[in-house]
């Protein structure tokens, strides 16, 4: 089987899990949006609720994986897509509002459909039910399809080296980065609300407002 370290064949996969998860999941019942991978800093992926794609007659939404954040282990990055389908399904299927904030509060309409959808999620106070990692189902689901594979091709961070692409830390991330410059103080950004703040060594950060682990920029 091809490696997943060509952009053509890595959204090709991307288009393939989507296509399984919503087979599998929601009873087919998703319309097909155009997956972009593209970089973004502040989340891991996000889903477009508006006809986005047009070609002729044709209209479709938008669901990005952040480019940035691909070295994560699969089974991270599939949770991430199947949150982004989460918010189709409601937005498409069960026409419900599951965010408020222009998109970033999570409320229990999510919460509901992404635990019953092979997601674990957490709460914080600014962002709702926004955390989600993927539940012993959805590990079992992607361990009984042996057809998937790993990505290897991941967007380095401006201003940053990845190392270790692809493996796995203790906290289950799988991104490290390491400052270019010679600088004695580290900054730690959360991916997903964009808080920050310096330390004088590497240690492991969690966000206060968000639950996310904070990367080292």
């Amino acid at each position: 089987m091809k490696q997943v370290n060509k952009m053509s064949r890595l959204t090709g996969q991307l288009e393939k899990i989507f296509r399984m998860l919503n087979e599998d999941l929601f009873n087919d019942e998703l319309p097909t949006p155009i997956i972009t991978v593209i970089p973004t800093s502040r989340a891991y992926a996000h889903y477009t609720p508006w006809d986005a794609w047009t070609s002729k007659d044709e209209y479709k939404r938008e669901i990005n994986i952040s480019s940035a954040y691909l070295a994560r282990p699969l089974e991270e990055v599939i949770a991430s897509l199947l949150h982004e389908m989460v918010h189709m399904y409601n937005d498409c299927v069960l026409n419900v509002q599951d965010t408020s904030n222009k998109g970033v509060y999570h409320n229990k309409n999510f919460k509901r459909e992404a635990e019953t959808h092979g997601l674990i999620v957490t709460r914080s106070e600014k962002y709702g039910y926004s955390h989600t990692a993927p539940s012993d189902m959805l590990i079992e689901w992607i361990l009984n399809h042996d057809e998937l594979r790993e990505i290897e091709l991941c967007r380095v961070i401006p201003g940053n080296v990845l190392v270790g692409v692809g493996t796995k830390t203790g906290n289950g991330d799988g991104v490290q980065v390491k400052p270019t410059s010679n600088s004695h103080h580290r900054k730690y950004i959360c991916p997903h609300c964009g808080n920050s703040c310096r330390a004088t060594k590497q240690i492991n950060l969690i966000c206060g407002d968000c639950l996310e682990r904070m990367i080292e920029a």
